[in-house]
């Protein structure tokens, strides 16, 4: 039976990180249930200790997510608004493109969103076009960065788990 729970708990911990792709919590999730672990099955692996280390992985993966695509947009002249519509503009097209190619159209609907929320918001205090394009760009590769790195980030700590939880 242990085995049983131990696949049960890699399954749902390698599903969760596909929510990372939708800009969804997906590294929280798996801290959640690797607390839930903790609970329940305090003698197999997984210690308060653990969970401590996999909800700094999450932190650190939530920091990087947005200083990465704040300081992209900067970098590249975006203004405080801006940087604001990228933000909304990532998780609405990470919504709006969620049902497209099996799920994977949230990932480029995040980036382009980060992209057009940024532009939106940049034209709309007036800037010109060319302005508001390079400023766009930063959104976009920002935001490419910062959902690599959380990614990566959860990706580690499901491959942290798995000694943790296997029999």
């Amino acid at each position: 039976m242990d085995y049983v729970w131990a696949v049960l708990y890699l399954l749902l911990a390698f599903a969760f990180q596909g929510l990372n792709v939708f800009s969804l919590p997906g590294n929280w999730l798996v801290v959640g249930l690797s607390s839930l672990w903790a609970v329940l099955r305090p003698e197999h692996g997984i210690s308060w200790a653990f969970v401590g280390v996999l909800a700094a992985l999450a932190l650190a993966g939530e920091a990087v997510e947005w200083i990465a695509q704040s300081w992209g947009a900067r970098r590249y002249g975006a203004s405080g608004r801006g940087n604001f519509g990228g933000i909304i503009g990532a998780l609405a097209g990470a919504i709006v493109g969620a049902p497209f190619l099996l799920g994977l159209g949230a990932l480029l609907g995040a980036l382009l969103g980060a992209y057009a929320g940024c532009f939106v918001f940049e034209i709309s205090q007036g800037r010109p076009a060319m302005e508001a394009n390079r400023a766009s760009m930063g959104a976009f590769f920002g935001k490419s960065l910062g959902m690599t790195v959380k990614l990566a980030l959860g990706l580690t700590m499901f491959a942290l788990s798995i000694p943790r939880v296997w029999p």
